[in-house]
């Protein structure tokens, strides 16, 4: 990069460019190998997906009525695109009892594999040692993790759909054009709220699992790049993996590749939040590097 900056028209943008804390956090993710990380969650998230949709569904089937059921199914479509039309609720709601038992157990499993996972992802972005600590403490810690993350989605998957819900209601009560101002502007509502609804689960995933203190501005920052940058991609796959995925060449793994991509894009932000959340103020760096003990790093200052 350095001679990039001494380019006479490009060279004052990139030294601006590389300023920032944005790129500053990048050369972290790059200095981790943030490529396998991402990996490795996206493979833990993938195996995690099938048995929590499973209990939902089971869980949907035996308690919901037939019109509630399609709502939710088309609320997982705009969650997770393009695996609605794989559900089959029908059957589901034939052996709703078996189906969350069996799809429970392999939650927990899971899960508690994707928090260990995931921590350690996350750890390794923070550039802190594995934890040590009894396997079976370690396994019941991750466990609570899981439920407490778990209630957190909830939460954020009822308000989302109480906002969209909503934003119809008015639009129909009101008479209203949905590709109106007035239409366009409730949507804009909606999703703001689908936003602050990202942005609490991303507090608690990046203060929570790493096992460090990020400041609470930095924090706050990454969670809403994170919220905001979830929702934009989701809405960018979206069509592609309902759309494009599912009729493509591949036939039956269009929507499972395309969901490993839509995944794995997701993990890389989540990282890069991670990574926000752990690069330090230039200065803090600049002493770090110098050696002179001002400002400890971050990192080393609030591992554990």
């Amino acid at each position: 990069m350095d001679w990039l900056k001494k380019l006479p028209v490009v060279g004052p943008w990139v030294t601006r460019l590389t300023a920032t804390h944005a790129w500053r956090s990048y050369e972290r993710l790059d200095r981790v190998k943030w490529t396998r990380l991402a990996a490795a969650m996206t493979f833990t998230s993938f195996v995690a997906l099938f048995p929590l949709l499973a209990l939902a569904g089971a869980i949907t089937a035996a308690t919901l009525s037939k019109e509630q059921q399609d709502r939710i199914q088309d609320k997982i479509a705009e969650q997770i695109p393009g695996i609605s039309d794989q559900l089959n609720i029908e059957g589901l709601v034939a052996n709703a009892g078996t189906v969350g038992v069996i799809a429970g157990l392999l939650l927990l499993f899971t899960g508690i594999g994707w928090i260990d996972a995931t921590r350690g992802c996350l750890r390794a972005v923070w550039e802190l040692p594995d934890e040590e600590e009894n396997p079976l403490l370690h396994r019941a810690k991750d466990g609570g993790i899981l439920i407490g993350l778990g209630g957190a989605l909830l939460v954020t998957i009822a308000i989302s759909t109480i906002a969209s819900a909503l934003v119809g209601w008015i639009i129909r009560q009101l008479g209203m054009d949905s590709g109106g101002v007035g239409g366009v502007l409730l949507y804009v509502a909606a999703f703001a709220v689908a936003v602050l609804a990202d942005f609490l689960v991303l507090l608690y995933v990046l203060g929570l699992l790493p096992g460090a203190e990020p400041p609470r501005r930095r924090l706050v920052v990454a969670a809403l790049i994170g919220a905001v940058g979830f929702e934009l991609l989701k809405a960018l796959l979206s069509g592609y993996m309902q759309g494009v995925a599912a009729k493509s060449m591949y036939g039956a793994f269009g929507v499972p590749v395309a969901l490993l991509l839509w995944i794995n894009f997701t993990c890389k932000l989540v990282l890069f939040c991670a990574a926000w959340t752990a690069t330090g103020d230039k200065e803090e760096e600049r002493a770090v590097t110098d050696g002179s003990g001002d400002a400890p790093d971050p990192a080393a200052a609030s591992g554990g």
